[in-house]
């Protein structure tokens, strides 16, 4: 009976553990004790399978256990990311690149705008962060959350169309930045008709999108007039001039940039930025600031995100990220990157942008 209290005492311990990501050192669990877990997994998170299917997700499981435990190892300070079982802790790799990380740099973007030499670092390993030097003039600080132009966090679900949220999420800020209102904008109306190589939930990129915006003269739509499937399907954009919505009037996009002052400046002074991520290992992410463990090279880029501000006076100083799954993800949806060395590929393609 003592042993059976004990044992249930530390599978409820180690549950604790997985799930908050508390860094204590404990043995690995074993089989029994796995099952346990997975069970937990399962009914925290309303997953339900068949008994063909039950053994692959659970040996997805196993083999997120094993990342979640080398990516928690060393961590540098009680500020630094945590990780730990998440949503998406039964997905194998491939499946989470496929259904969440569906943003690809457009090649065209990349020679046309590349103004700037290659600029990237790997942090598959621990590794000094660079110095934070804040551009003169700017604040030590900013939110854009504070000034009421951020609207809440959205779930792309499996539709990979980070690329078209990232965008219009922009748009809606920089409007109500702009002119006083935030009105949620229509994302569906982006991936069903966005062109120029975009693919609507199968993938796309935001200067892409950005650069078919301006081309095609496009009023991105109230999301009450165009609402959100989260699938592709037939594009319902009417032609001609539309007297509803908000028009991109200018745009920029940035490749390669060789130093993220520029990034700190753009959300100081103009507005928040939409920027293009690796986000692999966000698949466990609990929150925390994302210093390592996340390689910024540009063959790695996966994902859109929109930066809605920066903290230079944290013990990490970091940018505040707003993604697209769901405010079960992270910190309430947000996710934070330590400023500095390019984590995650945060200098690779970026974009601002002004309205009408």
């Amino acid at each position: 009976m003592v042993c059976d209290i004990k044992n249930v005492l530390f599978i409820v311990f180690l549950i604790a553990l997985c799930f908050l990501a508390i860094p204590v050192k404990v043995t690995k669990p074993s089989l029994d004790q796995k099952l346990e877990l997975f069970q937990s997994f399962q009914q925290r998170y309303k997953k339900s399978y068949s008994k063909d299917e039950h053994e692959t997700r659970f040996k997805n499981f196993e083999k997120s256990l094993d990342i979640i435990e080398e990516l928690n190892k060393n961590r540098p300070s009680p500020e630094s990311a945590r990780y730990g079982i998440t949503e998406f802790s039964d997905l194998s790799e491939e499946e989470f690149k496929s259904h969440h990380l569906r943003h690809s740099v457009n090649k065209h973007v990349l020679v046309s705008h590349h103004h700037n030499h290659e600029h990237h670092h790997n942090h598959v390993k621990k590794r000094s962060l660079q110095a934070v030097s804040l551009p003169t003039g700017i604040p030590p600080k900013k939110d854009w959350r504070e000034s009421g132009i951020i609207g809440k966090v959205r779930n792309q679900e499996t539709c990979g169309a980070c690329w078209a949220f990232s965008t219009v999420e922009t748009a809606e800020s920089m409007n109500a930045l702009k002119n006083g209102t935030l009105t949620t904008l229509s994302v569906q109306e982006v991936i069903d008709c966005a062109g120029n190589g975009n693919m609507g939930c199968n993938g796309g990129d935001f200067c892409a999108l950005l650069d078919w915006i301006d081309v095609n003269k496009v009023v991105l739509e109230p999301e009450s007039d165009y609402p959100l499937l989260l699938r592709d399907a037939v594009c319902k954009r009417k032609p001609g001039p539309s007297t509803k919505g908000v028009k991109i009037k200018s745009y920029t996009c940035d490749t390669l940039i060789p130093s993220e002052s520029s990034i700190l400046t753009d959300l100081a002074t103009h507005g928040p930025v939409i920027a293009a991520v690796n986000a692999l290992t966000w698949q466990y992410y609990l929150g925390g600031v994302i210093q390592y463990n996340c390689d910024g090279s540009l063959t790695n880029i996966n994902h859109a995100v929109q930066i809605v501000g920066y903290d230079s006076t944290a013990g990490i100083p970091h940018y505040i990220i707003r993604n697209s799954w769901g405010t079960g993800f992270g910190d309430s949806g947000y996710v934070y990157l330590a400023i500095g060395s390019n984590v995650c590929g945060i200098t690779t393609e970026l974009s601002t942008l002004d309205v009408e």
